[in-house]
């Protein structure tokens, strides 16, 4: 199985393209940063269609075609609304959101061809809302509601997850002010558990499909 992950470099798109590797798979990565290591992979700004749609034509070609796309790139910028420079806002939606929609839109041809998947990533946040979280939650928010959108255009053709999980223990907390990072006693998922569930989905038959899963800790403050 080939199986395109976007973020895959860092957090949860690391942890899926090592278990994709795990099961016998091929990932292929797509990351604004070079990820390391032997994995194919292509650098790329998911901001930027044009270079989105190139990334993934790139490793499809290479690939001999995709079964599989894990959309997982996802950035924030914390703050209220009138606070957050409104270029650091936009770019939260269009990498979580028009990134996610620019990925599987040319990844479609080659998915259509094998009958296979996609798994997007949302949020906790993109079911609860939270203040000083605006751009993170119309991202996700977003990306649920177009996830539960493609589930039914594409039945039948592809098959269609929504991932929501909960905090993990990742980098994308790094680098924020300390109102913005999960406390010590958090007790955040590890991504690699997380991404066993995306394994878990993109191992069903032709036919069944995991519709959504929500993947949290058992003290997620988030959830429900």
């Amino acid at each position: 199985m080939k199986v395109l992950i976007t973020g895959g470099a860092s957090g949860l798109g690391r942890a899926t393209a090592e278990a994709v590797a795990k099961e016998g798979w091929r990932p292929l990565v797509v990351d604004a940063r070079d990820p390391g290591g032997d994995v194919e992979h292509v650098v790329a700004d998911l901001a930027d269609r044009a270079e989105a749609e190139r990334a993934v034509r790139e490793l499809a070609e290479r690939a001999g075609g995709l079964d599989a796309v894990v959309t997982a790139a996802g950035v924030d910028a914390c703050g209220r609304l009138e606070d957050v420079p409104a270029d650091a806002w936009d770019r939260v939606i269009l990498v979580n959101l028009l990134g996610t929609a620019s990925v599987v839109r040319a990844a479609l041809p080659y998915l259509k061809e094998s009958r296979g998947k996609v798994v997007t990533c949302a949020s906790t946040l993109g079911l609860r809302a939270l203040s000083d979280a605006s751009a993170y939650c119309a991202s996700k928010f977003g990306v649920v509601g177009l996830t539960r959108a493609l589930a039914v255009e594409l039945a039948g053709q592809v098959g269609v997850t929504l991932l929501v999980p909960g905090g993990m223990r990742t980098a994308f907390f790094d680098g924020r002010p300390e109102q913005y990072k999960p406390g010590p006693d958090a007790g955040l998922n590890d991504p690699a558990d997380v991404a066993r569930t995306v394994v878990f989905a993109l191992g069903q038959p032709a036919g069944c499909e995991v519709r959504e899963l929500v993947v949290c800790p058992s003290t997620e403050t988030s959830w429900p």
